[in-house]
């Protein structure tokens, strides 16, 4: 699968993995609109895509995308508080990567989603002021102000 072993860990603590080649199994390729090797699908018990990585990242960039889908799986189930700390530990464990401002900006919505309580959001404009706020996150976020 995956060649570091924190990568290897957080999969088998995480995910039940299945591997599929292109060429013995075209159809799964068919099914799943996959456009590019790797790509990593997360999918619900049903079989629904809950979140696609396409493409190699480095470890910490990966471990990142694991984490918003953990979160994904999370919100798809309406586990709100579930989704946030995975959303959240995107922001804490790997704040340098890609997957970090769109981690913070959905541990916000999920914390709105379990409260319905609009000050999260503002405070969600605000945390964009002073982290990632030359992300495109941030430019989702700005209408909360």
């Amino acid at each position: 699968m995956y060649p570091n072993p924190r990568v290897v860990e957080f999969i088998e603590d995480h995910f039940i993995p299945v591997r599929f080649h292109i060429k013995q199994h075209p159809t799964m390729w068919h099914r799943f609109g996959i456009r590019w090797t790797p790509t990593i699908l997360v999918l619900s018990p049903d079989g629904k895509e809950q979140y696609r990585i396409e493409g190699y990242l480095p470890v910490d960039e990966f471990l990142g995308q694991l984490h918003l889908a953990l979160g994904f799986c999370a919100v798809s189930r309406k586990d709100w508080k579930a989704a946030e700390e995975h959303f959240q530990a995107t922001v804490d464990d790997f704040p340098q990567t890609d997957a970090a401002p769109e981690g913070l900006y959905w541990a916000g919505v999920a914390r709105y989603s379990a409260s319905h309580d609009g000050a999260e959001l503002r405070k969600l404009g605000q945390q964009f002021k002073t982290r990632y706020h030359s992300s495109s996150w941030a430019k989702r976020a700005s209408i909360w102000e």
